[in-house]
């Protein structure tokens, strides 16, 4: 029998080595139990000492935390901080030349930026903006490749209390549009080109498609930067500036903005279950604490790591585990511009190699497509530098667990499998390293301070082995504060009455095992994980209706052995339904279709043409039949509420 097989019925728990136990920042059961029995008998003191310890405050906080207006929770409210110091200003003194990121360009070209040059860097490009006018409070739209400038104009609107809005660099001029107008930005920042897998990523050219759209009005300026070695890009007089003429003569030195520890940080948008995406809006101060604690507790960062998320700064993952956690702790990591299969497949492993990494985050679809090209190829490089391995944005799957743990970690080091969402900010249920014995597949407990617990559709919990829907019971600091210019949604949505409004609804099933330990089992809404990004079904099928052809979609997910999960879409033509190489053609244009209204990640993987869709009388898609479907299973469902039972024939033989 295979260690994978036995691995899925043993069921088997590794537990830390000893080594790993006695020196890591929590040290076994013990010391996360007392953690728990802390944060229990005193929950408000719990946080409060977290925060005092980690943070470096101008005014301190006495109020730990409000609930007087639930759900809008407030975290440190009379305190006074500000992120950027946090992140720069205090590890002058004793860390100023150490690096703070090694970044590695795609052609693989490297640089060392230590925690001066950084500042040095923040506080310059703070002053640009500061001369365009921008101010506390005013929203900045970051739409730039994963660089070291990235991280710059985050921490610059941060450090002048600018509210900053990343949109991912693969993201449509609509999606873009969209974004730009929930959030009303006076400001663009973004690069003439960005560079991924030797391939130019147009960036500027999608900027000036989104601000040539209806409801972009309210940007004033464009700041580019100079990524690409050349000026063929449309440049508009008065609204476009470059971002190394604005810098050149700006003073290394920019005074932080006090801010209170509840004003916003950042606004980031994600897919909800209905079409317009949500602004998620994280304050200050809670915020970073989630941040710090992570960063110490589930990667037990220690003095002399060599971090390296390989998360995109347009995605959660790359705010706190890229621009904020590692920088706050001093830590030394690793931003890397370019993919794992470029120029080779061992990309990954010849750069942990390469800065000798300690400790490596990312997703399980990379992790699944580098299994798909052979162990040999990480055997080639020396990876002896690792000591943690972490993985984000999905469950991972046991068999792709047992070979990053074998394969890369030379089984000594621990997988931290993290749980956690944009809305939560930071890490939520993972293994602390030195602690929990991890269990392929499951990600294992909460942290300390995070009650989680799986409950009915009652709000009843329920028993181990029982599937649920996963919640946390109260407030905890990093947590989202509310959806930008929509209070009401976020109140309907994470806090629903079913639940009189308590509970803190993640919109993810789950259940316990024996041990407690919790097993992430997927979506409850019509959100589709794909390669570990939370795309909307109604965001795809509204895209797919906007095209000319299409009469009607319906948008599902099944299970993909890369991707986690593929997205198939259902389509009704206002033609006839097109069959042959028609229907190929027709397949191609609407993919490229949604590519260009949402971006390609969101592209149908599979497309299946229908005279009609299969509805109930009443009107309503039966979208777990379509769910069936796409899957290729039998359908075992009651059928005589269909008001058209024979077009499911139909369309279980028309993929394409």
């Amino acid at each position: 029998m295979s260690t994978i097989d036995s691995v899925l019925q043993e069921n088997r728990l590794f537990p830390p080595s000893e080594d790993f136990r006695i020196k890591a920042n929590v040290s076994g059961m013990e010391g996360y139990n007392a953690l728990c029995e802390k944060a229990n008998n005193d929950y408000e003191g719990f946080w409060a000492e977290l925060a005092r310890d980690l943070i470096s405050w101008k005014k301190p906080f006495q109020k730990v935390l409000n609930e007087s207006n639930a759900p809008f929770f407030k975290w440190f409210e009379d305190g006074e901080l500000n992120i950027s110091y946090n992140c720069l200003d205090r590890h002058l003194d004793a860390r100023g030349d150490k690096t703070a990121i090694i970044f590695e360009a795609d052609d693989g070209t490297s640089k060392h930026v230590t925690y001066r040059q950084l500042h040095t860097q923040v506080c310059q490009f703070a002053n640009a903006l500061k001369a365009q006018g921008i101010k506390k409070g005013d929203r900045v739209v970051i739409y730039m490749p994963h660089s070291v400038e990235a991280v710059v104009a985050m921490q610059a609107c941060a450090r002048i209390g600018a509210i900053h809005s990343v949109v991912f660099g693969g993201f449509s001029a609509g999606a873009l549009r969209d974004r730009i107008q929930d959030a009303a930005a006076t400001l663009v920042i973004t690069a003439n080109e960005g560079v991924r897998g030797g391939k130019p990523v147009p960036l500027k050219a999608v900027v000036d498609e989104a601000l040539g759209l209806e409801g972009s009005e309210s940007i004033k300026h464009v700041i580019v930067y100079r990524r690409a070695d050349h000026d063929n890009v449309a440049f508009k007089p008065g609204r476009d500036l470059w971002w190394h003429e604005l810098t050149q003569n700006q003073p290394a030195q920019c005074e932080p903005e006090w801010t209170n520890a509840e004003d916003p940080l950042f606004i980031l948008y994600t897919s909800g279950s209905t079409g317009k995406p949500k602004g998620i809006q994280h304050s200050i101060g809670g915020y970073l604490l989630g941040a710090l604690v992570s960063m110490k507790w589930v990667f037990d960062y220690r003095e002399g790591d060599v971090y390296w998320c390989t998360a995109d700064v347009g995605w959660i993952t790359g705010h706190s585990y890229v621009c904020y956690g590692p920088l706050a702790i001093g830590a030394t990591q690793v931003v890397f511009e370019g993919v794992p299969t470029y120029p080779d497949a061992s990309r990954f492993w010849s750069m942990i190699a390469k800065h000798k990494v300690t400790t490596f985050y990312t997703a399980p679809t990379a992790i699944r497509s580098l299994i798909k090209l052979g162990a040999d190829l990480p055997k080639q490089h020396d990876l002896s530098s690792l000591r943690i391995l972490g993985t984000v944005g999905e469950p991972i799957n046991p068999e792709a667990w047992i070979w990053y743990y074998e394969v890369v970690g030379g089984s000594r080091c621990p997988i931290v499998d993290t749980w956690w969402q944009t809305e939560t900010g930071a890490n939520m249920i993972a293994p602390l390293p030195g602690a929990v014995a991890t269990k392929p597949g499951s990600c294992t407990l909460p942290l300390p301070g995070i009650m989680a617990d799986i409950v009915d559709e009652a709000g009843a919990p329920v028993d181990p082995g029982k599937g649920g829907a996963l919640v946390i019971k109260r407030p905890w600091p990093s947590m989202v504060r509310t959806i930008w210019n929509d209070a009401e949604r976020f109140k309907k949505t994470y806090f629903p009455e079913e639940f009189n409004g308590k509970l803190y609804l993640a919109g993810d099933s789950a259940h316990f095992d024996e041990n407690g330990y919790i097993w992430i089992m997927g979506r409850i809404d019509d959100v589709l994980n794909v390669s570990g990004h939370r795309l909307g079904t109604m965001e795809i099928e509204s895209a797919l209706v906007a095209n000319p052809l299409v009469a009607e979609a319906a948008v599902v997910g099944k299970p993909h052995e890369i991707k986690g999960e593929a997205v198939v879409a259902f389509v009704v033509l206002k033609q006839a339904r097109p069959e042959g190489e028609e229907a190929k053609r027709i397949a191609k244009e609407l993919r490229e279709w949604v590519a260009h209204e949402i971006g390609k990640i969101a592209q149908p993987d599979e497309i299946r043409f229908g005279d009609n869709l299969p509805k109930t009388r009443s009107g309503k898609i039966m979208r777990r039949l379509l769910r069936v479907i796409a899957k290729g299973e039998e359908i075992t469902q009651d059928v005589s509420t269909l008001e058209n039972p024979a077009i499911l024939d139909q369309l279980r033989h028309s993929a394409l």
